[in-house]
């Protein structure tokens, strides 16, 4: 009930201020938010980011397939071979750009 009320009490917060400030104001932290996410530096960061955390995860799902892999039934270590066959290339299809 303490999380509900609290919930309750933070939107109606919300409200009351966004409704003060404005549709002028939402345009002017819309422009900003999109400012920065122009940003070479920040979209750099954010695919190198997204980059080491492929890499990561690919090295992690090696080391506990290698452990685990004999210990699963039948049916799911079928699944995980035809997944590993169905990457062919290096390539991701996450949508990033290589600028």
């Amino acid at each position: 009930m303490r999380y509900r009320l609290t919930f309750i009490t933070g939107l109606a917060i919300g409200y009351v201020l966004g409704t003060r400030a404005g549709r002028e104001r939402y345009e002017q932290l819309c422009k900003g938010v999109r400012r920065i996410a122009q940003n070479p530096a920040v979209r750099n960061t954010a695919e190198s980011a997204a980059l080491s955390g492929r890499q990561a995860a690919t090295k992690a799902f090696g080391t506990v397939s290698a452990k685990v892999g004999d210990r699963l039934p039948p049916s799911v270590t079928d699944r995980v071979r035809s997944l590993r066959e169905q990457r062919t290339s290096d390539e991701d299809d996450w949508g990033t750009s290589n600028t």
